[in-house]
């Protein structure tokens, strides 16, 4: 093996569940990638969302242009409404930031996710640095997890995101008062939070709270 390249098998790379229990392969951190963004998911049961559903030009996207590729199994995806069969094989290139999509399989379900955006210099999105944390949510390590968010929040301390999933953590600890100063400073950087927060369960501790975001 050349220290100039590397050949590996992409089940041998690094991996984690994420909070969905979607198995996500951390191809891009893994092998060091700083040019695109490059990671792999696989659905654990029939029907799981795989690449959750979203667009790249609301407020904290990227603006990625983005590329998936069927690798194992069969998926769905949803591209602004329209539902798309993709069996084993199938590219789907999502050139504009605009379109809403995301992609369930079936058990054993693979894709590969490849994006960045034209003519910037690629920078890691805060949701990928984030969701580091997030393989310590099924295990309830809510400390580990909190120190890995802070460790992001140290190199990027304006993550709406980031501030989010450390109100989530703090919320799941017990740590009310903390949880709801972190919670206010992602509304106040990202106001679409606002609208995540009263559905999500991380949060139900703090929603009787004056202090809770109300929503919209």
């Amino acid at each position: 093996m050349s220290d100039r390249y590397r050949v590996v098998a992409l089940d041998d790379l690094g991996s984690t569940i994420v909070q969905s229990q979607t198995k996500w392969h951390t191809i891009r951190s893994t092998l060091g990638v700083s040019s695109f963004g490059i990671n792999a998911w696989t659905a654990n049961e029939d029907g799981q969302q795989i690449v959750g559903e979203h667009d790249e030009a609301n407020e904290g996207a990227t603006g990625h242009e983005e590329l998936y590729l069927v690798l194992d199994g069969e998926a769905t995806f949803t591209l602004d409404g329209e539902t798309i069969a993709a069996p084993k094989g199938t590219i789907v290139h999502v050139p504009d930031p605009r379109v809403k999509r995301g992609a369930t399989g079936v058990s054993g379900t693979t894709i590969l996710a490849i994006g960045a955006k034209p003519g910037e210099a690629f920078t890691p999105s805060g949701w990928e640095r984030s969701a580091e944390a997030l393989q310590f949510w099924p295990t309830e390590e809510w400390d580990r997890a909190i120190e890995v968010l802070e460790g992001h929040l140290e190199e990027t301390p304006d993550s709406g995101g980031t501030h989010y999933n450390l109100a989530c953590a703090h919320a799941r600890a017990g740590r009310p008062d903390v949880a709801l100063d972190h919670l206010t400073r992602s509304v106040e950087l990202e106001g679409r939070f606002a609208e995540y927060a009263p559905k999500d369960e991380d949060l139900a501790s703090l929603r009787d709270d004056p202090r809770f975001p109300a929503g919209t």
